[in-house]
């Protein structure tokens, strides 16, 4: 709904009204001891500030916006539908545009001690889009994949998700994410190059995580897997049955 009413205090009065609100029951949704201060503002005697308009538009059921110049905000899209999904399964053909990648994962070595080894699992493979790869730069024969545990990188890279792993890009770029093998545990975190030769490890969630800080000699137990240049999560509803 476009409101014509040209000053702030006739569009507060001309939402109120269709609000079905008294003053003294709008007065009394934001909070405040009397109605005259909502009769002040509708009668453009005394001005509202920001915070005021705000509680307002949230008692009327409008955005702030509404209310400074009678339209409502521009919404703009944030997405774009490409297409339906496919399901396959380990015995459907690659499409042309597709090349599987090889998955790392942590697996505990034999000596049975509880001590683990980042290893590319040859048996496990991941679809990918050739377009995807190459609108990374990365070549499909670099490509490599790892699924994230815990929730370090969260809120950007949730549990469980899936990350593509560029092999061919292992020169630490400040700030850029890595997957890396530490002492034989697979993480995937921001790194940082410090002077002497260090290296500063970095969560998503530093209130959980707070920043790693290595010498040169502890940053030799680094193996750098590749740079991240892809995540993708699936969410589970809330109750939701796994489809058989």
């Amino acid at each position: 709904m476009i409101c014509s009413m040209k000053t702030l205090g006739s569009r507060i009065a001309h939402y109120r009204i269709a609000a079905g609100l008294s003053q003294a029951a709008l007065a009394k949704a934001c909070g405040w001891a009397s109605q005259s201060r909502v009769g002040n503002y509708e009668k453009d005697t005394r001005e509202p500030n920001l915070e005021d308009i705000a509680l307002m538009a949230k008692a009327l059921g409008v955005h702030p916006t509404q209310l400074l110049t009678g339209e409502p905000p521009k919404v703009q899209a944030n997405a774009e539908l490409i297409g339906m999904m496919s399901p396959w399964d380990s015995s459907t053909p690659l499409h042309d545009d597709e090349v599987a990648i090889p998955l790392y994962k942590e697996v505990e070595m034999a000596a049975g001690n509880g001590a683990t080894h980042a290893v590319e699992q040859t048996d496990r493979l991941l679809r990918f889009a050739k377009s995807t790869l190459r609108e990374a730069g990365v070549h499909e024969s670099n490509a490599a994949c790892a699924t994230v545990k815990g929730n370090s990188m969260e809120r950007l890279i949730m549990d469980g998700a899936t990350v593509g792993i560029d092999r061919g890009a292992t020169h630490i770029e400040d700030g850029e994410i890595y997957a890396f093998d530490h002492d034989g545990m697979l993480r995937v975190k921001y790194l940082y190059r410090t002077p002497g030769g260090g290296l500063r490890i970095r969560s998503e969630n530093t209130d959980e995580y707070p920043d790693e800080y290595l010498t040169v000699e502890q940053a030799a137990s680094i193996r750098i897997l590749g740079w991240v240049f892809w995540w993708s999560t699936v969410r589970r509803k809330r109750k939701l049955s796994v489809a058989k």
